[in-house]
């Protein structure tokens, strides 16, 4: 390799560190869960995780993987149109179809894979795509792969979501992308004003409910279920079964069934990359399964969440969202966001400091992930913690 590049990547990684932007990663050293061992052999309670539901390390979800590698196998070695799809991965796209109230899915090997493949089959020079300013980079990605034309509104913005419609009038095709749960600030997308606008103008809806599906709603169908959206026919979702559907890895498209069949022809990230592992769509298949029996875990992670985001601002912190269980306390600052992480796990919490790029600069946080697993001592425990924190460093400088 150049040496002249070489040094370049040097120099750029050195003004990184010296920024307070470096992203270091912490070695865990034991099965996903709330409580974790580090490397070092400290256990800490972990915050962080999009384990939302507690699954990724579920006595039941494992017993439910072992009889998936069991029966299946461990990986098929193929695409799906070769020899790389199983009964069990058709079982499973039917469970999300029906979960989800659309008329069918289709499986990738990751929900960036899903987001990547979704958008260039169907748009060109002669289609307009229509994306919310902070959606996710995997939906940011996917829309570049097409020669569509491309219009930026502002954040949850109707009126500016409106004049882009506007300005599009003349396109073949209009879809509007949104985030259900945007990732770093915790907030719904206004769904319901977005679908009205949707209708009125002949546009597609896509929203990537990846930190929605399995707990947001009455029943855990997420975003489109919590506005009285469920099988709206305007709106194709796509989504993720690696954070509250056991935490492991694929992602989904799910829609209309026409729309579905022809990803499966023509979707770049379908056709060309091995199937998801047999172990992975035999334990979401019994996931879904479970979660339709029952909403208690999501109950338990809803009543978690009000407690601790009601804690968070008596204790004195700025927080963002609404009642999702993704908190993000905001401290502005990347190397205080970084030196507040630090201490945190000093204290026994793993959370990790959240700056640019990651986060418009100015905009550093630290980033709660609530789980169903976390009981009223951990929630405790990280409270009083963070009060702590906060006052040593300064971020709480008021007795509330």
């Amino acid at each position: 390799m150049s040496r002249h590049l070489l040094s370049h990547i040097q120099k750029e990684l050195d003004q990184i560190r010296a920024a307070g932007l470096y992203k270091t990663e912490r070695i865990i050293d034991s099965p996903q869960g709330v409580e974790i061992r580090l490397s070092d052999g400290r256990t800490v309670l972990n915050f962080c995780a999009n384990n939302y539901l507690g699954l990724a390390s579920h006595p039941r979800v494992i017993q439910a993987a072992h009889e998936a590698l069991d029966r299946w196998g461990y990986g098929m070695a193929s695409v799906r149109f070769i020899c790389g799809t199983q009964s069990v991965h058709k079982a499973l796209e039917k469970a999300i179809a029906d979960f989800l109230h659309t008329e069918d899915s289709i499986l990738y090997a990751a929900a960036f894979d899903a987001n990547g493949g979704v958008f260039e089959p169907f748009f060109g020079p002669e289609d307009a795509i229509i994306s919310d300013a902070l959606n996710h980079a995997s939906l940011i990605d996917g829309i570049r792969l097409t020669k569509a034309q491309r219009f930026v509104y502002k954040h949850a913005d109707m009126e500016d979501l409106e004049r882009c419609l506007q300005e599009a009038a003349k396109a073949r095709f209009r879809v509007i992308v949104t985030d259900g749960v945007f990732s770093m600030d915790g907030d719904y997308a206004p769904l319901p004003d977005i679908v009205r606008l949707a209708r009125q103008y002949d546009a597609l809806v896509i929203v990537d409910d990846s930190h929605a599906t399995g707990f947001v709603g009455p029943t855990g169908r997420g975003t489109p279920e919590k506005f009285g959206l469920l099988g709206a026919p305007e709106i194709i979702l796509t989504g993720t079964l690696g954070k509250a559907l056991g935490g492991a890895m694929g992602g989904f498209v799910a829609g209309p069934a026409p729309l579905i069949e022809y990803l499966r022809q023509r979707s770049r990230p379908y056709l060309f990359s091995n199937s998801l592992s047999p172990v992975i769509a035999g334990t979401a298949l019994s996931i879904f399964s479970w979660l339709s029996e029952t909403t208690e875990l999501r109950d338990r992670l809803e009543e978690n969440t009000r407690y601790f985001r009601q804690g968070l601002s008596q204790i004195g912190f700025t927080i963002k969202g609404e009642d999702h269980p993704i908190v993000p306390i905001m401290l502005y600052d990347a190397v205080l966001a970084n030196r507040f992480a630090d201490a945190l796990l000093d204290e026994g919490i793993y959370v990790i400091g959240f700056s640019y790029p990651v986060v418009p600069k100015g905009e550093a946080r630290i980033r709660v992930q609530l789980c169903a697993a976390h009981t009223r001592d951990h929630l405790d425990k990280a409270l009083t913690a963070f009060e702590r924190v906060g006052r040593r460093l300064g971020v709480l400088t008021q007795v509330v």
